[in-house]
C-alpha cells in the first residue's frame, strides 16, 4: 500500500527553522514528481514547492529564498527546508506525490510573532 507520510512540524518564533520530512512508502517511485503544499485555516490548499524527476525545483513566490525543497533517493523521503520562518507560513503543510497520486496526512507549522 501506497503511504506518505510527513514529520518535522512544531512550533517556532518568527525567523526560526524547520525542516519537513516525506517519507515514502509501498512504491519507491513515488518520491518523484513530488510537491509540498499548504493549507491555513479559512484558505484554500496552495502550492509551495516542487521537486520534479528531471530535478527542476519550483517555488510559490512567498517563499522563494526562504524554503529549500530536496530529496534522499535512498531514504525515500522528501524534505523541505524552511527558514526566515514567517507568521504567515502558518499551516497544515501537505506532500503529494504526482507519480502515485497520493497525498500525506499534513504536518502542523505554527510561526509565532
Amino acid at each position: 500500500q501506497v503511504q506518505l507520510v510527513e514529520s518535522g512540524g512544531g512550533s517556532v518564533q518568527a525567523g526560526g527553522s524547520l525542516r519537513l520530512s516525506c517519507a515514502a512508502f509501498g512504491y519507491r517511485y513515488c518520491i518523484y514528481d513530488m510537491k509540498w503544499y499548504r493549507q491555513a485555516p479559512g484558505k484554500e490548499r496552495e502550492f509551495v514547492s516542487g521537486l520534479d524527476s528531471a530535478g527542476t525545483t519550483s517555488y510559490a513566490d512567498s517563499v522563494k529564498g526562504r524554503f529549500t525543497i530536496s530529496q534522499d533517493n535512498a531514504k525515500n523521503t522528501l524534505y523541505l527546508q524552511m527558514n526566515s520562518l514567517k507568521p504567515e507560513d502558518t499551516a497544515m503543510y501537505y506532500c503529494k506525490s504526482d507519480t502515485c497520486t497520493r497525498w500525506g496526512q499534513g504536518t502542523q507549522v505554527t510561526v509565532s510573532s
